[in-house]
């Protein structure tokens, strides 16, 4: 992984200011600071004001594991041509019927089996579910319990998270076939993606020419090309598409 902001990151950046770039963003730890509360998740105001302007010289895109219609409210003053929610399986007004009947069946296994683990937070949305810790005391025996539940689940794609399980249904749309559809549709001669977790590495995974992958916070396994130090390097990547 190259450091976006050395000498040869800085020339990899180069190539993507391009008016037919999509510039596409995660939320939680990319966009906005990771917080205890996910309803209290709020982009700075610094980070606010300089991603409206990029939007408006860019495509721009937000995919994220949450719920669309709750990442929305987060989303509602900035001009972003999608917004894709469910780590892919909302792509703006797509369905989700396929998997909500599955995804209800696991929410309620898993709120049965660990109701007496304080700290977990279980969230239901419509065609995945994420089991949270954050709130745990004992952060490692919740954590063993979370894992011991989940594997009972059966059909789930099971990615870890920033203190926190994903399931997903296996054969469900991913962040790289939403990144790959978006371009598609909006003709879109190449990407920047920037991610900070695990559910971004199938965007990562992609490895096409188009696509300049960044991970906010360098880590040794992923499949990003570049990388920023922290969440708040990101503002300085817009200044940078900016100038």
């Amino acid at each position: 992984m190259k450091y976006l902001f050395g000498r040869a990151g800085r020339a990899e950046l180069a190539r993507f200011t391009h008016p037919r770039t999509l510039v596409a963003f995660d939320y939680d730890g990319t966009l906005a600071p990771i917080v205890k509360d996910p309803g209290a998740a709020w982009m700075r105001r610094r980070t606010v004001s300089l991603v409206r302007q990029v939007a408006r010289r860019y495509r721009c895109a937000v995919i994220t594991g949450r719920e669309r219609a709750d990442v929305m409210r987060f989303l509602e003053h900035v001009p972003f041509a999608r917004v894709v929610g469910n780590h892919g399986g909302q792509l703006d007004g797509r369905s989700a019927s396929p998997f909500r009947a599955l995804v209800s069946r696991w929410a309620l296994a898993l709120e049965s089996e660990l109701s007496g683990v304080r700290g977990i937070f279980i969230e239901r949305k419509t065609a995945s579910v994420s089991v949270h810790w954050r709130g745990a005391r004992d952060e490692p025996g919740a954590r063993r319990s979370v894992a011991r539940a989940v594997a009972r689940i059966e059909g789930a794609r099971v990615t870890p998270g920033k203190k926190l399980v994903n399931l997903v249904p296996r054969g469900a749309p991913d962040k790289g076939w939403a990144v790959s559809r978006i371009r598609s549709a909006l003709g879109c001669r190449q990407v920047l993606f920037v991610g900070d977790d695990v559910t971004d590495e199938d965007v990562f995974a992609l490895e096409a020419r188009w696509l300049l992958s960044v991970r906010v916070g360098r880590r040794r396994r992923s499949l990003a090309g570049c990388y920023l130090h922290d969440q708040r390097e990101v503002d300085r990547l817009l200044e940078a598409l900016l100038a």
